[in-house]
Order: structure tokens, then C-alpha cells, then sequence
């Protein structure tokens, strides 16, 4: 599996609740609109919580100071699907739609975005 990872910090301009149910409830139902042209398989947002127990696990850890609002992680079966899945006119119209939608939440200055390979180690929850 080859994982699209987005490491996301929100705009300054928008709270913190309305970057968040923006992300959640508008970003995430039009990246699914799209998932089918992007052969993308599977879409996770990951929303930070009890930032004041992230700060208590940073400090222990040698000059972490910034945190993240949140990561978006996309999955696709292999490269040659993330990188040639689905018509090309498609993927142009996601790839403008989704940058657009983007920019009125994300800092991209402040953001990170890339590709992963998976290895798992465990899994107990299955």
C-alpha cells in the first residue's frame, strides 16, 4: 500500500472549531466525491485532541515544541495507481478542486505532505 500523508495546520484566520467541522464535514465528503476518478482506497482524517496531554508527551522528547491540527492520511494499492489512476481530465479537476477547498482551512506554509510506504508491525485490533 502506498500512503498520501498530510501533516496539517490550519490557517490562523480560522478557529480552531471551524477549521475543524469545515475539514470534517465539507473537505472530507468532496475528497470522497473525487476517490473514484484518484483510485484512492481508503481517506482517514485525524483531528488533534487533548492538546495539553500532546504538550505533556512533547516535553519529554528533545526540543519538540509545535504541534499539528491534524493528518490526512489517503491509501492506493500501489505508485503506478497514485500515480496513474483514472481519467486524466478527472484528476486535473480534482487536483484543482481540492487545492481551492484546500486553501480556505489549511496553512500550506505550515503544512507537510508525502508519500509513505506501510509496514506493520502489529495490528490488535483485528
Amino acid at each position: 500500500m502506498i500512503k498520501l500523508v498530510y501533516v496539517i495546520r490550519k490557517r490562523a484566520d480560522v478557529s480552531e472549531k471551524d477549521f475543524h467541522e469545515y475539514w470534517l464535514k465539507k473537505h472530507g465528503p468532496l475528497v470522497r466525491g473525487f476517490a473514484k476518478s484518484m483510485r484512492a482506497k481508503k481517506y482517514v482524517q485525524s483531528h488533534t485532541v487533548f492538546e495539553d496531554a500532546g504538550q505533556q508527551i512533547r516535553t519529554t522528547r528533545p526540543r519538540m515544541k509545535e504541534t499539528y491540527d491534524g493528518i490526512t492520511e489517503v491509501w492506493w494499492d500501489s505508485l503506478e495507481d497514485f500515480n496513474s489512476g483514472g481519467d486524466i481530465k478527472q484528476r486535473a479537476e480534482a487536483a484543482r478542486a481540492l487545492l481551492e477547498d484546500e486553501s480556505k482551512f489549511i496553512d500550506f506554509e505550515r503544512s507537510s505532505i508525502f508519500l509513505t510506504e506501510e509496514h506493520e508491525i502489529f495490528d490488535y485490533t483485528k
